[in-house]
């Protein structure tokens, strides 16, 4: 079975969280800063794992 992509599994988290306060199944303050809590806590999600630019003479 082939996985999900790691920034893929972080947008539809933020959308169920999104979807939980539409439902009333977490509170409506939670939600709203849900998104910056899961960005600090995964950073390698959103800023690519890490990996930088080589420079130019190294393969």
């Amino acid at each position: 079975m082939p996985s999900l992509p790691r920034p893929l599994l972080l947008g539809a988290l933020l959308i169920a969280i999104a979807l939980m306060a539409i439902f009333g199944i977490i509170p409506e303050k939670v939600a709203q800063f849900a998104p910056l809590a899961l960005l600090a806590i995964f950073p390698g999600m959103w800023l690519g794992g890490g990996r930088g630019c080589r420079p130019a003479g190294e393969r």
